[in-house]
């Protein structure tokens, strides 16, 4: 029977809510220090060329300019940025300024200046000649293309294919096989706040010291050590509040050079971009092309799949590798496929760069496999639903690629929830209507993982301690995106030490003094591996307690009872001592303290997963696609905060409906984003949102803490391929290319008009 839960599965309040809400929360952009500077960087303008001159002659003799930086007088040390520990093996090519620039929008030169309008001014003054080069934008070119090589190296970053079976005579022998070709885009995060950090040598300690709102501190301390050539006992990396993220701030990109100004100028600096400068010059989401054959039996079992994935990994190299391949497990995690391959491909273009973005490739490889499966489902003449039921995976199924078990797999009760909710069948089996304005329905499905078990080092120290007031202090490496990591692992250990949550401080990521985390918030692995490992160092804080204080109260351990912070003897209830006093009491009889140092190793990696229901209403004159109604069921474990819970679904569903219909950063023909601003880039706003059910299975995950698993970024993955299902419901066509604008909607009405027409 299970006990009940007095902190856990509750809603509580995010820590900063109210400083928020009054404004008095300072992000990086408030913060001031005495003598600070202000820098900005001047980008490049061409795709593609060498710098042949650079002159900042008039930019220097600007009163009010301190200095100027180029590739000239700055380290020339390569890195690279998606590096999160000293020992991951990648290919570096990153520098702080470079004299070959390879998409519009690389670093060349940075003025650093007495105010930001001093320093805006002076980037106008600095003269630069190019020679120009051939550029390669589209990835399929630069994989065939050998004469114009972005990187010495060449543009195929790499190539890696994973299979299981024999797809070949699983193809060869089916009676049916169905062929797609899928193609994502690349697209911005979209934060409200803009890149930005600030850097200063402490005066207390001679730390060059770095405030950022970041996703990995000690990422930015090993990324900045590596780019200056200093010792990590050099650098200081102090996480701030931050204003959204996505993973567009999972990898240091002004941190380096900010800190290399202050390191040379001995003064605080602050570097900020504008919105134009985020979308162009920092972080994408991969643009992706695919092509997928699903082999099937007359009865709906599939029996081979054969994936091929392009991926553009924009200028640099960063996560290029990583991402591929994470496309590829993932493929092999939802449906049960007994032959299967996954060939990937990732490409350099002269492009801006891509990097983590919220689902880390799951957009992409289940926009592509999801709409083939309702293509698939089409041919056999099955209810999508009914097709998917066939084949998903079951509770404690293995990964047939040998990678971590899929835990308690819950897909089957989220499709089957969501079904019932949605009225799925009497939706999907509706006249089709004729008029101007049409309904249509779709779904998909999709999964994700709980962190970087049996991928990479996945581990986190924890230090908790209760003090002499009978509060408590839990140091660790967090990081809250805004999403309540905080308030999360406050519950878990309040329902460890049975103490009220208000009364545990948590503070957040500071290399100085918070212990060391292998991975930071990135991988999903925040509740499940953050969360576990605050849940066992709880365990042993109260374990030390309760030896003590049997102890102190000269009784059997078993004899020991926790109450609202309060310790008695069982057999004496009414000789309560506060955990304040019995703190002491041991401190003073025992000469101990009531702290534990912890670490934590992952110990698994489940599957979580998530299906979307989608109802849309196209308006067949203008190709416009309004998504009226929404079902999102997730198999998550156990809500820690469902309000929480909630919040990251709303969110991600905001940031799906965007990939799907509206959001792109266009580039033309010579290298320019021609989206870079919210007047060109469309996200998804307010009044366009639709009504969201939310709906969990909370069937418990066995290594998670109080059985929870991760729920941030699968919560953005299914929605783009259940709406696309929608469209090509609605209006019986086959929309394959995201995003699904109105320009494509149409032509795809045209083209079946003429078809129907010849």
């Amino acid at each position: 029977m299970m006990t009940e839960l007095k902190y856990v599965g509750k809603y509580i309040p995010i820590h900063d809510a109210y400083e928020k809400v009054k404004g008095k929360l300072q992000y990086v952009a408030d913060m001031e220090m005495d003598g600070m500077l202000h820098a900005k960087l001047l980008l490049s303008p061409i795709a593609h060329g060498v710098i042949k001159s650079i002159d900042v002659t008039k930019a220097e003799a600007l009163p009010g300019v301190v200095k100027v930086y180029t590739y000239k007088n700055t380290p020339q040390n390569l890195y690279n940025s998606q590096k999160w520990h000293v020992g991951l093996e990648v290919v570096k090519d990153e520098r702080l300024f470079t004299d070959k620039v390879r998409f519009v929008g690389d670093r060349v030169a940075a003025v650093v200046a007495k105010d930001k309008s001093i320093a805006e001014k002076a980037i106008e003054l600095i003269e630069v000649q190019y020679q120009e080069l051939p550029i390669v934008l589209d990835p399929e070119e630069a994989l065939m293309e050998e004469t114009i090589k972005i990187h010495d190296h060449g543009n195929v970053i790499m190539e890696k294919e994973i299979s299981v079976g024999n797809v070949n005579e699983a193809m060869e022998n089916a009676p049916i096989v169905v062929e797609d070709f899928v193609d994502t885009q690349k697209v911005h995060h979209a934060a409200m706040e803009p890149h930005i950090c600030m850097t200063a040598i402490d005066s207390t300690n001679g730390l060059l010291t770095i405030w950022t709102p970041c996703q990995v501190v000690f990422q930015v301390r090993l990324i900045v050590a590596e780019a200056l050539g200093l010792s990590l006992n050099r650098i200081r990396a102090i996480k701030t509040t931050v204003g959204g993220s996505f993973g567009g701030k999972g990898q240091p990109i002004l941190e380096p050079v900010c800190a290399y100004f202050t390191y040379d100028l001995g003064v605080p600096v602050k570097l900020q971009l504008d919105r134009a400068e985020t979308i162009s010059s920092t972080r994408t989401r991969n643009a992706t092309i695919g092509r997928v054959k699903t082999a099937v039996d007359k009865e709906g079992n599939i029996l081979a799949r054969d994936i091929d994935v392009l991926v553009d990994a924009g200028a640099y190299f960063t996560n290029g590798e990583a991402v591929t391949i994470a496309m590829g497990k993932k493929a092999f995690r939802l449906y049960d496929i007994k032959n299967q391959t996954y060939k990937g491909t990732a490409v350099y273009t002269n492009t801006p760069i891509a990097g983590a973005c919220r689902g880390y490739g799951s957009p992409q490889i289940h926009a592509l496999t999801e709409i083939n499966i309702d293509n698939t489902a089409k041919k056999l003449g099955l209810d999508p639903v009914e097709f998917r039921l066939k084949n998903l995976v079951k509770p404690y199924a293995k990964d047939p690629t040998g990678g971590p078990e899929l835990g308690n797999a819950r897909v089957i009760d989220c499709l089957l929830k969501g079904m019932e909710v949605f009225d799925w069948k009497s939706k999907y089996n509706r006249p089709k209507a004729t008029g101007r304005f049409v309904k249509g329905v779709g779904m998909a499905c999709a999964t994700h993982g709980s962190g970087y078990y049996n991928a990479y080092p996945d581990f986190i120290t924890m230090d908790l301690r209760v003090t002499e007031d009978g509060e408590a202090i839990l140091k660790a490496s967090l990081h809250d995106l805004g999403c309540g990591t905080i308030v999360t692992i406050k519950q878990i250990v309040a329902e460890v030490l049975d103490i009220n949550p208000d009364k545990i401080l948590v503070p957040e990521a500071d290399t100085l003094v918070s212990p060391f985390d292998s991975a930071g918030t990135q991988a999903s692995r925040v509740t499940f591996v953050c969360g576990a490992a605050a849940k066992k160092t709880a365990e042993l804080v109260k374990e030390k307690f309760t030896k003590h204080s049997a102890d102190i109260l000269k009784c059997n351990i078993d004899d020991i009872l926790y109450k609202d912070g309060f310790i008695l003897n069982k057999n004496n209830p009414q000789a309560m001592v506060s955990y304040g006093d019995m703190v002491m009491l041991i401190q003073t009889s025992l000469k101990e303290d009531i702290s534990v140092s912890y670490t934590y190793k992952s110990p698994a990696n489940p599957a979580v997963y998530g299906v979307n229901f989608a109802e849309v209403e196209i308006d067949t004159y203008t190709g416009l696609v309004r998504v009226i109604d929404i079902v999102a069921v997730h198999d998550i474990g156990k809500a820690i905060n469902p309000v929480f819970v909630e919040g990251q679904v709303q969110g991600a569903i905001q940031m799906g409906i965007g990939f799907a219909l509206t959001e792109e950063i266009v580039i033309d023909n010579k290298g320019n984003v021609k989206s870079n601003n919210f007047s060109k880039y469309h996200v998804i706003n307010a009044p366009d949102m639709p009504d969201v059910k939310v709906h969990l299975i909370e069937a418990g995950e066995e290594f998670g803490p109080f059985g929870a698993k991760s729920v941030g970024e699968v919560s953005t993955v299914p929605i783009a391929p259940a709406i696309i299902n929608g469209i090509n419901h609605a209006l019986d066509i086959n929309i394959t290319s995201l995003p699904a604008t109105p320009e494509k909607i149409l032509a795809a009405l045209n083209n079946k008009k003429n078809l129907i027409g010849g």
